[in-house]
């Protein structure tokens, strides 16, 4: 066969077309020889040599491939302009234990052996995606957790988990807002987030991610449903008896039972406030309130006052401060916090008896009716009469404190201030003072115990604060006894 070299072949028509060979023909260029063309090299179809498409063209639409076909791009080689189709690389090694994942895979996970905790990829960046699905459909048994390493998911700041069988998410990564953003086939019902309790009654208020019922009078707190997040049925509580009265020309009354829990303690205060028992885990259901009234005041100088009533919540009973002794009535009565005696003993704090205590003892009074013994604190013990500096005045106890955020919101005038000031929280529980001998007058106990009163009444002496459970103040010279304080419930739980 001979070969025949040209340098230039020139158009055989006027067009400018030259043609290579007659139809049928096969023109072939032999392996290694370049093709080389200067300009633009036009086709409507680039074809493959089974007859498959590779490129072709319709109009302005361009198709890469042909059906069936498999487009891979070449190692190290990247797109742009194609967008996300939530698409992954599903890893072939099963995962049996905790790993990070790595943007663009996907995984098996087995949990036939225990719960396995997935990691999302730290500071991810916009479009990075990961893919998760249950291998031996054990979710259901042993979830697998998606730790969010510090990104939200669906705008959640919570590790959801897959727990149901067989079950798979793929995420893909939008911005700090949503964060990690479940797409394509899989659905959100994938994925059990962390749910928080739900609850009416009371006067509410919401701080932060807590809500706190607060009740000044009977009424019901009901629980429609409990969370699936850490600590979801527990609710802290504060429950304060209402406060006893307090004696004329005798002791003061003592503060009303105080029993508190504080699961998440969000303040600091005093150290006397860590007398906190167990929280309680709710139900949906239904759990009456009581609210104890003050001690009633009573108009005669011979008695032991009347007590403050018990408040309740679930199986948590504050009882009422105990009731001072009035002129030559004698000691203090027993209570929450016992009463501020006169010519006699102050009552016994904590009757009856729980632990942690829920009140102190009340202060004691010389004989003679001279003056009276302060009333016990949820906190503190009624000082004795006469104090020595300065001489015949007694003060109340000091009640407890929760922390502003343990309250969540509650009003100022539901306690004193406590600390450095409102910021630092409240009291409650204080006892009254009892009555004073000539111009001293004593000072009620913080939590809204009553200062007691002097010979000449000035400043006169005051009831216990309402919804504080403070005692009554000794009253001096002619007048009624003083009334208690109401009590108060208090109930915090995490919503969010």
């Amino acid at each position: 066969m001979s070969e025949i070299k040209v340098n230039k072949i020139s158009p055989r028509t006027a067009c400018g077309t030259v043609t290579v060979g007659d139809s049928g023909d096969s023109v072939s260029v032999s392996a290694g020889v370049p093709v080389t063309v200067s300009g633009d090299l036009k086709s409507n179809a680039l074809k493959a040599t089974d007859g498959g498409s590779i490129i072709s063209q319709s109009g302005t639409t361009i198709t890469l491939g042909a059906s069936g076909d498999t487009i891979n791009l070449a190692s190290g080689a990247t797109q742009t302009g194609f967008g996300k189709s939530g698409a992954v690389d599903w890893q072939t090694t099963i995962k049996t234990g905790d790993f990070t994942a790595v943007s663009g895979e996907g995984y098996f996970v087995n949990t036939t052996g225990g719960a396995v905790t997935v990691t999302l990829p730290s500071s991810p960046s916009a479009g990075a995606i990961v893919g998760v699905k249950d291998y031996a459909n054990t979710a259901d048994t042993n979830a697998i957790t998606i730790n969010r390493n510090g990104s939200n998911v669906d705008g959640t700041a919570e590790d959801p988990t897959i727990a149901n069988e067989g079950g798979s998410v793929i995420l893909v990564y939008a911005d700090a807002t949503k964060g990690w953003l479940v797409v394509e086939a899989a659905k959100k019902s994938d994925l059990s987030f962390p749910t928080f309790m739900v609850a009416t009654g009371g006067t509410v208020s919401t701080i932060g991610d807590f809500k706190v019922h607060a009740f000044t009078g009977p009424g019901t707190f009901s629980v429609s449903s409990v969370g699936t997040a850490t600590n979801g049925n527990k609710v802290d509580y504060m429950v304060v008896g209402g406060g006893g009265a307090g004696g004329r020309t005798g002791g003061g009354g003592g503060g009303g039972g105080w029993r508190a829990s504080r699961l998440w303690l969000c303040g600091t205060g005093p150290t006397v406030a860590i007398a906190c028992g167990s929280t309680v885990s709710a139900s949906p259901g239904s759990y009456p309130i009581t609210v104890g009234a003050g001690g009633a005041a009573q108009d005669s100088d011979n008695i032991v006052n009347n007590p403050g009533a018990t408040s309740t919540f679930n199986s948590i009973t504050s009882a009422g401060g105990g009731g001072s002794a009035s002129f030559n009535g004698g000691g203090g009565a027993n209570g929450g916090s016992g009463g501020g005696g006169n010519g006699g003993t102050g009552g016994t704090g904590n009757t009856p008896s729980v632990t942690p205590a829920q009140g102190k003892n009340g202060g004691n009074a010389p004989s003679g009716g001279y003056a009276g013994g302060g009333g016990g604190g949820a906190g503190e013990v009624g000082q004795a009469t006469p104090n020595p500096t300065p001489a015949n005045r007694s003060l109340g106890g000091d009640g407890l404190y929760w922390p502003t955020a343990a309250l969540c919101g509650a009003s100022p005038a539901l306690g004193e201030a406590g600390g450095s000031g409102p910021a630092a929280g409240f009291y409650f529980s204080g006892g009254g003072a009892g009555a004073g001998v000539c111009t001293e007058a004593g000072s009620g106990g913080l939590g809204g115990g009553a200062n007691g009163g002097n010979t000449g009444n000035s400043p006169p002496c005051a009831a216990g604060t309402a919804n504080t459970g403070g005692g009554g103040g000794g009253r001096r010279c002619t007048g009624n006894n003083t009334q208690g304080g109401s009590g108060i419930v208090i109930i915090r739980y995490k919503f969010q």
